[in-house]
């Protein structure tokens, strides 16, 4: 059976893109479909794509969800919000040097007051928050919050990442992570797009920052996802069914995209509405909806890393990252992009690969990796 060390890889510290590229569009897409790989700029995406197809974005808006503060005792903390619950509630992730105990006092930005309510989380990583001072939640974060980088971008954020770390179509606040397949793309390409015949269509999932929570285990069966919320519209359905219908194929922008679409069909038929998921896609899951992927690169021994492995075949991804290694592509949310088409399904339904059928690891697992989103 596949194990987290199956997922591991080496990678140089200087491919770890630490600021965008020029332009949205300038960076490199790397297209990868029946066996081939292909180096292109993100701008030859309409080219890549046929008359019919259907673009699926994720719309979710990044809200300024890392606050500095100190607890009632002067130690320091660190909070990063990984979903406002309401306009009085919040669930965060908190770093300081002792936890917080329950029923404690915060101070966050020299202002926001809020009390701990408790611990929370599959393994009691997050803390439950309560404000206790004036005004709401959402107000309080757009004046007084900063935005989330990544650890892995050793800069603060400044102007350039407030525009930058922010899709062009972003409309509903909630996400503390971009949707980093999303930020490839312009106003300029969106109108190529139309104009070759290609669809767009919306949903909204709020990424949060348990996304990028390691694995703590070997065995992939005994993780356990964090849920994350999601809306797919009603449009988005009919456009989807438009899309099959004329023989179009369905390409999700996004690993967020793809969670939610196939969430939404799990147990049968497509469905629209608002609901949660904790789906963990490995390698043997059965794919319903998406046929392709936009994606950026990945983080090793992620959950990220294993649902591009099921969906494109692990033995694939494995050359396609060895490929954008040694030709310098830039990894992780700055970083550039690949274009990836659905294997075929080999396996039942939710069943791994056996080990020993599998290439060696990818691409080595000899150096140093970065640290951990």
């Amino acid at each position: 059976m596949l194990t987290l060390d199956d997922f591991d890889f080496a990678l140089p510290a200087e491919l770890i893109a630490q600021h965008p590229s020029a332009e949205r569009t300038a960076s490199r897409l790397l297209q990868v479909a029946d066996e081939a790989i292909h180096d292109h700029r993100f701008k030859a995406l309409p080219a890549l794509l046929d008359s019919g197809d259907l673009l699926v974005f994720n719309d979710t808006r990044v809200i300024r969800a890392r606050l500095l503060g100190h607890k009632e005792s002067g130690g320091q903390i660190e909070v990063l919000i990984e979903r406002v619950v309401d306009a009085r509630h919040a669930v965060a992730q908190i770093r300081a040097s002792k936890s917080p105990r329950t029923g404690s006092r915060i101070v966050l930005e020299d202002l926001i007051s809020m009390t701990i309510s408790g611990r929370c989380g599959e393994q009691g990583e997050f803390f439950a928050l309560q404000l206790t001072g004036d005004g709401d939640l959402w107000t309080l974060l757009e004046r007084h919050g900063r935005l989330p980088l990544p650890p892995y971008i050793t800069h603060a954020a400044g102007a350039d990442d407030e525009a930058r770390y922010q899709t062009v179509f972003a409309r509903h606040p909630g996400a503390v992570a971009a949707p980093t397949a999303g930020l490839h793309f312009d106003d300029a390409l969106l109108t190529q797009l139309a104009q070759r015949g290609i669809e767009v269509a919306w949903l909204t999932l709020h990424v949060g920052a348990g996304t990028f929570q390691p694995v703590r285990t070997q065995r992939l069966s005994e993780h356990r996802m964090h849920a994350e919320r999601f809306v797919i519209p009603p449009a988005t359905i009919a456009a989807i069914a438009r899309a099959k219908a004329r023989g179009g194929k369905v390409v999700a922008v996004g690993t967020t995209s793809l969670r939610a679409l196939e969430a939404a069909a799990l147990h049968g038929e497509l469905q629209a509405g608002p609901a949660e998921t904790d789906i963990f896609i490995t390698p043997g899951y059965e794919f319903r909806v998406v046929e392709r992927l936009i994606t950026n690169f990945h983080l090793p021994k992620s959950t990220l890393l294993m649902l591009v492995s099921a969906f494109a075949g692990l033995d694939t991804i494995r050359r396609a990252y060895r490929h954008a290694i040694a030709e310098r592509y830039r990894f992780f949310s700055y970083g550039d992009a690949m274009l990836l088409t659905r294997k075929p399904s080999e396996l039942p339904p939710g069943q791994l690969s056996r080990q020993d059928d599998l290439p060696d690891r990818l691409p080595s697992d000899t150096s140093p990796r970065p640290p951990s989103q």
